[in-house]
């Protein structure tokens, strides 16, 4: 493959990610509930990190930096409403993965082809995490201890007031 259709391949997947990643951000100011809201950021740094590495091989190919799409609608829930934004979010995460498996298969430069399977593979792993959270599992990322009280709401603004 060379350097162009790579580069094409590369920013179409930054975009079809950041896409994700801002679909995230958007659940993720709605889910109130502390221990699904944690994965979720959790969640969401890796993405960052991911859609770092997609710029960042860009750059190594000379080619620009996509912009960022447009983003969706505001979304709200009530109540346990969120799972199904996160049963969505799974769906998501396994159509994103099978489209892109196939084309990654087809790359033949080692360390993006690398690169792009990480991603990919990740990306499946967030998929569990938003079943899980789906089907109401607290346990996402770990098992808190007795003593810690998770009562009460997640804020869905993070900064409030003057700092």
């Amino acid at each position: 493959m060379s350097t162009q259709p790579l580069a094409e391949l590369i920013r179409d997947c930054y975009l079809d990610r950041v896409t994700l990643l801002m679909r995230h951000e958007q659940v993720a100011q709605v889910i109130t509930d502390y221990d699904v809201n944690n994965a979720y950021q959790y969640i969401i740094a890796r993405e960052e990190t991911h859609l770092s590495w997609l710029q960042h091989a860009l750059l190594d190919l000379g080619a620009p930096l996509a912009g960022d799409p447009p983003r969706g609608p505001v979304l709200s829930a009530k109540g346990d409403s969120w799972k199904g934004l996160a049963s969505e979010d799974a769906r998501g995460n396994t159509q994103f993965v099978e489209k892109w498996r196939p084309k990654v298969e087809g790359v033949t430069h080692a360390r993006h082809k690398g690169m792009l399977k990480v991603i990919l593979g990740e990306t499946l792993e967030h998929k569990r995490l938003f079943d899980q959270a789906a089907e109401g599992r607290k346990d996402l990322i770990g098992t808190s201890l007795a003593i810690n009280d998770h009562s009460g709401d997640v804020m869905p603004v993070r900064f409030v007031g003057d700092i």
